[in-house]
């Protein structure tokens, strides 16, 4: 994707430093959040991936770059001051469930919260760990939207889209990557960003890159550049393999991806000329050259040949 496009968000789109705070409080009657983060000195941690939007216009537009959240429950993920939860309760959204680990963000969430009652609850903990199913107690599909820390947002990503049974708890994300991450995600077969993370992106779910966003949108700002990613989960992905099964093929093929997947795939299979052959996939071809479905279907060929044994 080009650097420059209708989704870009530029200088001009960002409020000037202290604009805010020369116009008094924010759309929803809050302190601005440069405010509130000199209040609790809330400095963000380079340890655990931190970089706050401070500007709620645009904290506003990444929260509906997914479609409308009016009335719907919404997951966030490392919401540190609240930038990004402020512009989710903006849009409407009914209730926020929040999970942040950093306990000095709890204050400031707080304040958030008793401007909201009952709409956000913050849960002090680390994401990688959390029992979805409970922080949601019982409420209907949930959207995920999240700044999520750098460290983090694969790991998370992953864990999203392996949840079984399928569909999943979530029938809409809205994550903000590094770029480049972004990039690998919705890479397309025959591009040297192509690899595993696109395909398992790919097979369950429909992702496209909603916006751009360059380093100085954030405080501090990092030195890359970010991308918001729109997630839809497919109901049912096809060709219908296990989500591990698929695993274990991209991660053999994807795994020594300048071999041809005669060779690559060794480490899977004594013979994977076999499987391709069953698959319908040329021997000759490399990882980065095959597209997600027929990597499925590759996949449920090996299922079937392990089930066979």
């Amino acid at each position: 994707m080009s650097d420059v496009d209708d989704n870009d968000v530029d200088d001009n789109d960002l409020e000037p430093i202290g604009a805010s705070l020369r116009g008094g409080s924010s759309p929803d009657g809050l302190d601005p959040l440069r405010e509130v983060i000199r209040r609790y000195d809330l400095a963000a941690k380079k340890s655990l991936g931190q970089n706050f939007i401070l500007d709620l216009n645009l904290t506003r537009r990444i929260a509906r770059a997914g479609g409308p959240i009016d009335g719907r429950t919404v997951v966030e993920v490392g919401p540190g001051p609240g930038g990004l939860t402020r512009g989710l309760l903006l849009e409407g959204a009914e209730r926020v469930i929040a999970v942040e680990r950093d306990s000095r963000c709890l204050p400031a969430l707080a304040e958030i919260s008793a401007r909201y009652p009952g709409r956000l609850a913050v849960h002090e903990g680390d994401a990688v760990e959390a029992d979805w199913g409970a922080l949601l107690g019982g409420a209907r599909k949930a959207i995920i939207a999240a700044n999520l820390p750098y460290g983090a947002a694969t790991v998370l990503l992953i864990g999203w889209l392996e949840a079984e049974p399928w569909p999943p708890w979530w029938d809409r994300m809205v994550l903000m990557f590094q770029k480049e991450v972004a990039e690998r995600i919705v890479a397309a077969p025959g591009s040297k960003t192509y690899g595993r993370l696109s395909v398992i992106s790919q097979w369950r779910a429909d992702a496209h890159i909603a916006l751009n966003l360059k380093p100085e949108a954030f405080t501090p700002p990092p030195k890359v550049s970010s991308a918001v990613v729109v997630f839809t989960p497919r109901s049912a992905p096809q060709p219908a393999c296990t989500v591990t099964a698929l695993g274990r093929v991209t991660a053999a093929a994807f795994g020594q991806r300048r071999k041809m997947l005669r060779a690559s795939l060794k480490t899977l299979v004594p013979n994977p000329e076999e499987l391709l052959d069953a698959a319908g996939i040329s021997p000759t071809q490399r990882a980065e050259q095959i597209p997600v479905r027929d990597f499925a279907k590759l996949a449920l060929v090996y299922e079937r040949s392990i089930a066979g044994r």
